[in-house]
C-alpha cells in the first residue's frame, strides 16, 4: 500500500481499517486505464475533466438527456439514510460494507430458541421487537454484539419494504439472477438464496431498510456473540373476551407502532445508519450506462418514483454479477484513497441551503418595478456569494449592449474553476483509482458542473445587466428586470428538479415540539389489503390471507416468523400518497395519525 493511502486509512479509523480487511481493492486485474489527460477534450465521457479551453465551457450545453451522474450522486449521497430511501423506494445500487466490531444487532421471536439458520436483525430494538408479541402480550428479545467485522452487502432504497413495485428488484438479481415481481413476499426462500450466494466470498449479511434498518445475518454463530435473551413484556395480559367478539385495542401496540417509525427517522438525514460502514470503491451501481444499458430505454420519459431493475437484459445482469463478484473478491487493498463520502456531502453542504434560498428569493411577483428590481439585487447578492471563490480579479466584462452566443463566455473561466475545483487535484489519484471510483468522478463532475453553468450563467446575466456593485457596467437603458427574474425562476426549478436533492424535502410549516416530519411508509401507508387477520376472508382459505392475495401465498408460502409484518400493522394508505410520497406532521404522542 502507498504511504498517503495509508494516511488516509489511519485518518478514517478501524471502521476503515475493517473495510479494507473484508473488502480490498485492486485494478491490477482490471481492463481500466488512466485517464488520458492530454485529450481529454476528446474524450465526452470526461469532458470537464480538467480541461480548460473555453469550448468546453459553454453556458448553452446543459446535460445529455440520458445522463445518470446526477443519479449517481444523489443516491450515494443519500445511502443508509432514512428519509431519501423512503421517498425513492426502488433502490439501483450493491454497496459492500462491514458491520464494525461490539455493534449491537436485536432479534424479536416468540419462542426462546436462537436462530439455526438465517435470519432477520434489527439495528435498532424498537423495530425488533415489533416481532416478539407475534399475537401475545410478552415475547422473547435477543441482543447479539458483533466479535468482529461483519461483512455485508448494503441494498440502497426501501428494500426490505415488500411490494411488487421494485424494491426488492437487485436482490433478486442475486438470489435468482432474474428479477422476480411476484415473490415480494418470498422471504424466505431470499434470504436463504442470498446467504448461498454469499457463503463462497465469506458474506455474513445483508443490509436493508424499511421502517428503520436491519441486517439479513446469515448465521447467529458466527462473528456474533449473545448479550441477552430476555423474556419481555410487551401488553397487559390478554384478558378473557368472549368470541367472537374482537379483543380491545391495545394502546400499547400502537405505541410500538409509531416507535419503530421514530427510531428509522433517527436516520433520516447525513450521516445516516452509521453502524454500517461502506465501501464505495465497492459501488456497483445500476444507473451505471456501461454497465446496465438495457435500461436506458426502459427509464426513457419515466418519472424517478417509477425507475426501477425490471426490464434488464440477461447479458446485463451477467456483468453486474462479474463486476459484484470482482468487487468482494479482490485480493488486494487498492484504490485511490480519496474519501468520497465526505467529498460528495461537503458539495451538497455547500450548495443545497444556498439554492434553496436562490429558490426562495425568485419565488416572488411585485406590481412595482422598485420592488422587482430591489429583489433582483438581493438575488444577485446570493450568486455572487455562490461564486465568489472563483471571481478573479483579471475579469473583465464586456461593455453593455454586446449580443450574440457567445456574450457570456468572459464568464466562462469563472464557470470552469467553480466546476473543477473539487475534483482537480484527482488527476494524480487517477491511475490508481477503482472502476467505481472513476463512476463516482464522473458523478460528482456532471453535478458540479451543472450546478456551477446554472448559477454561474444567473450571475453573470445579472453583471451585464447592471445588478452587480462589484462588477458595475454602464448600461444604455433599462434592464428588463422582470424578465431577468423570470428566466431565473425558471433556471433555478429546472436545476433543482435535475438535481432532486431530498433535503429540500421538508415539512412546510416546521412540526411542533410534539409533532415529527413524516414520509408515508412501508408498510404502515401501502394501498391494499396486507394483513393476514383482516376481512375479507375466504371460508376455504387456510393460510388465513385475504383473499385477494391468497394465490400469492399458495406460490410462495406464507412469509416466515418474525420475518415480514408485526402484527401492530396495517395499510392506511392511498395509492397516489404511496407513490409519490409528500412529508406530513404527525404526532409524537398518541393519538398517532399516518
Amino acid at each position: 500500500m502507498r504511504s498517503h493511502s495509508l494516511v488516509v486509512v489511519l485518518s478514517l479509523g478501524s471502521a476503515a481499517l475493517a473495510l479494507l480487511g473484508q473488502f480490498p481493492v485492486s485494478t491490477a486485474d482490471e481492463s481500466v486505464r488512466p485517464l488520458d489527460i492530454a485529450n481529454l477534450d476528446n474524450d465526452k465521457s470526461h469532458s470537464c475533466s480538467f480541461d480548460s479551453k473555453t469550448a468546453q465551457w459553454r453556458f448553452d450545453e446543459g446535460p445529455a438527456e440520458n445522463a445518470t451522474g446526477s443519479l449517481i450522486f444523489d443516491t450515494v449521497h443519500s445511502f443508509l439514510q432514512h428519509w431519501p430511501n423512503t421517498r425513492y423506494r426502488n433502490g439501483h445500487n450493491i454497496v459492500p460494507g462491514v458491520v464494525p466490531t461490539g455493534t449491537l444487532l436485536y432479534h424479536g421471536t416468540s419462542r426462546k430458541t436462537i436462530p439455526s439458520g438465517p435470519e432477520w436483525t434489527a439495528t435498532d430494538p424498537e423495530h425488533s421487537l415489533l416481532f416478539s408479541a407475534r399475537g401475545t402480550d410478552s415475547g422473547w428479545h435477543l441482543t447479539l454484539a458483533t466479535t468482529r467485522p461483519l461483512k455485508i452487502l448494503y441494498f440502497d432504497g426501501s428494500s426490505a419494504a415488500k411490494v411488487a413495485e421494485g424494491t426488492m428488484d437487485t436482490q433478486d438479481i442475486i438470489a435468482w439472477e432474474e428479477v422476480h415481481p411476484e415473490r415480494f413476499f418470498d422471504e424466505r426462500s431470499r434470504i436463504e438464496d442470498l446467504c448461498k450466494w454469499g457463503k463462497e466470498f465469506g458474506i455474513d449479511g445483508f443490509a436493508r431498510m424499511e421502517m428503520d434498518f436491519e441486517v439479513m445475518l446469515c448465521d447467529f454463530t458466527a462473528g456474533v456473540e449473545l448479550v441477552s435473551f430476555l423474556y419481555v413484556r410487551l401488553s397487559l395480559k390478554d384478558k378473557d373476551h368472549s368470541p367472537p367478539s374482537p379483543p380491545p385495542l391495545d394502546p400499547n401496540k400502537e405505541v410500538r407502532r409509531f416507535e419503530v417509525m421514530h427510531s428509522g427517522s433517527w436516520h433520516n438525514r447525513y450521516p445516516g445508519d452509521s453502524r454500517i460502514v461502506l465501501d464505495l470503491t465497492g459501488l456497483v451501481s445500476l444507473y451505471d450506462i456501461a454497465l446496465a444499458p438495457s435500461l436506458v430505454p426502459i427509464r426513457a420519459g419515466l418519472e424517478r418514483w417509477d425507475h426501477r431493475v425490471l426490464g434488464i437484459s440477461s447479458n446485463d445482469i451477467s456483468k453486474v454479477m462479474r463486476k459484484l463478484t470482482e468487487v468482494i473478491s479482490r485480493p488486494h487493498p487498492t484504490n485511490s484513497g480519496l474519501d468520497w463520502k465526505t467529498l460528495i456531502h461537503v458539495i451538497v453542504d455547500r450548495y443545497a441551503d444556498r439554492l434553496e434560498l436562490m429558490q426562495y428569493l425568485l419565488n416572488f411577483t411585485s406590481s412595482d418595478p422598485q420592488v422587482v428590481l430591489e429583489r433582483a439585487k438581493l438575488a444577485q447578492i446570493q450568486l455572487r456569494v455562490m461564486v465568489l471563490p472563483y471571481l478573479l480579479d483579471s475579469t473583465v466584462v464586456p461593455s453593455a449592449g454586446t449580443s450574440g452566443v457567445d456574450t457570456l463566455q468572459w464568464a466562462s473561466p469563472i464557470f470552469r474553476l467553480c466546476a473543477t475545483t473539487h475534483t482537480s487535484v484527482m488527476i494524480s489519484q487517477i491511475p490508481f483509482m477503482t472502476p467505481s471510483e472513476h463512476l463516482l468522478l464522473k458523478a460528482v463532475e456532471e453535478t458540479t458542473r451543472e450546478i456551477c453553468r446554472v448559477t454561474t450563467k444567473m450571475w453573470a446575466v445579472g453583471v451585464m445587466n447592471g445588478l452587480d456593485t462589484l462588477f458595475p457596467i454602464e448600461l444604455d437603458g433599462e434592464p428588463d428586470v422582470l424578465q431577468i427574474m423570470n428566466d431565473r425562476r425558471q433556471d433555478i426549478e429546472k436545476l433543482m428538479s435535475w438535481l432532486d436533492w431530498s433535503i429540500w424535502i421538508k415539512c412546510r410549516p416546521a412540526c411542533g415540539p410534539e409533532e415529527m416530519c413524516y414520509l408515508p411508509t412501508w408498510p404502515n401507508n401501502a394501498p391494499g389489503p396486507r394483513h393476514p387477520h383482516q376481512p375479507p376472508r375466504d371460508p376455504q382459505n387456510s393460510t388465513g390471507a385475504p383473499a385477494e392475495v391468497q394465490d400469492l401465498a399458495d406460490r410462495v408460502g406464507y412469509p416466515p416468523e418474525g420475518s415480514v409484518i408485526p402484527d401492530e400493522f396495517s395499510f392506511i394508505g392511498t395509492p397516489e400518497e404511496w407513490r409519490k410520497p409528500q412529508p406530513k406532521c404527525i404526532r409524537r404522542l398518541p393519538p398517532y395519525g399516518f
